[in-house]
């Protein structure tokens, strides 16, 4: 009995000790998270406060308009989006929805994009970028704002016009393959859809121009990379479209994230061969230049082969320049860093123009006297001779066809929406859009702004002839973006684009079958024909 006492006395004593000892630490720790969760929860109540006096559909308790977003057919995704918005948010030109417990806000107003795009502190993107880091790392399109600026900055030179200029010969070497494909097809007489040809078509002179290493996507449409690069695309669309496919623990249980790993090794096994490979002959070519200096006795190039110049800088550059090149030679980048940024280039510059480049072709086939008057510019600035390969001023001369492409860029938005996540409250027009918010800007609708086009739907390229561009919102057309963190790579795809869709109309007259209204839209990481964009080719006289 007494020994059962003094255990239990032993007991009392032993746990207020720890009492003692342990409770100042769990009463501070119950409280710093009563404190934090108390934070969070006035910090979402502001947050619902506010996004909820932006006009938008009804939503429904824990899922919000989750089920509208994310039941049914994903192909129909896209147009639920423009249907919403131009519900609720066509006379103002902002509207919100509720995905889950995550909050978009969907601004299609010249006045409302500004504000958000124009400012230097909101260059996060939204966070449905982060599933194209696994390929993309940190890339120009997916970086975040730290590592985005000083990369931007560096990779800015790589643009300049007299290197794109260079680019010219290699747009019309893939043109030239282009059109011996299309030529098959005036042949049988049969209609056909062209997207396919000109994706291919774009692929090539992206990896030429940014790897310096042809991939013969156009004569060899099955190859693993050109695999791999049409499915990686496909398995992110999915991904972004179902809700339960976001968090990583789920998507890698997934046959989705099976094939999505073995793109990405296909992939980037590629990039990185092609880096290293290039390296070393960039490494072999200065040791030979070297060689030749100092056998000459005197610090001057001596390029025996003449294909070799000297940049300001004093870093040999080799005719018709890839974009890897660029980066090896002076960017100060990492072989990680290099890689990100030329898979970047190539997705952010191959789809986007092939998608441009297709809807360009079909829309100048439907419209008949439009193509003629392009035509008659293309044949005045080129002459007689069909075969001659335009230079780059001839193309700059192109001013009615550049009017052409930037009304199909207008009509059909490659990126047809812009995600950026806001760091800080912004004020637009009535309402704030509280921090931690993502706002979504519906390129697609900014550009059928009915104030700022008359009747926006038609295909019109006198929209952009400079008198009717007098006085227009700087913030009404953003094809490319715009503000800080807009596409490094605009002039290089406006003059691809030039250089291909000149070289098609010098061959042929474009014929398009499909009516734009049966056109079904599908959101991919661009916006494309969910059926292909039929078209008939007739050989020109």
């Amino acid at each position: 009995m007494e020994n059962s006492f003094a255990s239990d006395r032993w007991t009392v004593r032993r746990a207020t000790a720890l009492l003692t000892v342990f409770s100042p630490l769990t009463l501070a720790m119950l409280l710093i998270l009563a404190f934090v969760l108390l934070m969070f929860k006035a910090r979402r109540a502001k947050m619902v406060k506010l996004i909820d006096q932006i006009p938008g559909p009804v939503c429904m308790p824990l899922v919000g308009n989750g089920l509208q977003i994310n039941v049914g057919c994903k192909d129909e995704l896209f147009d639920r989006i423009i249907a919403s918005r131009k519900m609720f948010g066509r006379r103002q030109g902002i509207s919100r929805v509720w995905n889950g417990p995550i909050p978009y806000v969907l601004i299609s107003k010249a006045s409302a994009v500004e504000p958000i795009l124009s400012n230097p502190k909101l260059v996060e993107k939204s966070n449905d970028y982060e599933y194209m880091k696994a390929w993309l790392g940190n890339g120009l399109l997916t970086s975040p704002g730290y590592i985005w600026h000083p990369r931007r900055k560096s990779l800015t030179p790589a643009f300049h016009f007299k290197i794109l200029s260079d680019f010219v010969t290699i747009f019309q070497n893939q043109a030239d393959v282009l059109i011996e494909k299309l030529t098959e097809h005036t042949v049988q007489g049969e209609p056909f859809n062209i997207v396919p040809y000109v994706t291919l078509c774009a692929l090539d002179i992206f990896c030429e121009t940014a790897m310096g290493c042809p991939v013969y996507a156009q004569k060899n449409s099955n190859s693993e990379y050109v695999r791999a690069h049409k499915q990686i695309g496909q398995v992110i669309r999915n991904r972004l479209q179902k809700i339960w496919l976001h968090p990583d623990f789920v998507f890698k249980r997934t046959k989705e994230f099976q094939k999505h790993q073995e793109c990405l090794k296909v992939l980037h096994n590629f990039s990185d061969r092609v880096v290293r490979e290039r390296k070393e002959e960039l490494r072999k070519r200065k040791q030979q230049l070297d060689q030749n200096n100092n056998s000459n006795g005197n610090n001057q190039s001596s390029d025996p082969e003449g294909d070799c110049s000297v940049l300001q800088e004093g870093i040999y550059r080799k005719k018709q320049l890839a974009f890897l090149d660029l980066l090896l030679e002076g960017s100060g980048l990492s072989d990680l860093a290099i890689r990100e940024e030329v898979d970047t280039f190539i997705i952010g510059g191959h789809d986007t123009t092939a998608a441009a480049m297709a809807w360009i072709l079909y829309l100048l086939g439907a419209a008949p006297e439009i193509q003629d008057r392009v035509i008659q510019e293309i044949d005045e600035v080129m002459g007689k001779d069909r075969d001659r390969r335009p230079t780059m001023a001839e193309l700059n001369e192109m001013r009615y066809l550049e009017c052409c492409i930037k009304e199909g860029l207008r009509l059909y938005p490659s990126i047809p929406v812009i995600g950026r996540r806001l760091t800080e409250d912004v004020r637009v027009d009535n309402y704030t859009i509280p921090a931690g918010t993502t706002a979504m800007i519906v390129v697609y609708e900014l550009h059928r702004d009915a104030s700022v086009f008359s009747n926006p739907d038609k295909f019109n390229p006198d929209n952009f002839l400079p008198e009717n561009c007098i006085g227009r919102h700087p913030y009404a057309y953003i094809p490319f973006s715009a503000g800080p963190r807009n596409c490094i790579g605009q002039k290089f795809a406006i003059l691809e684009e030039k250089s291909v869709i000149s070289a098609v109309l010098r061959k042929f007259r474009i014929e398009a079958v499909n009516r734009r209204e049966d056109v079904q839209l599908l959101c991919d990481l661009v916006l494309r024909p969910k059926d292909g964009l039929i078209v008939r080719l007739h050989k020109r006289d």
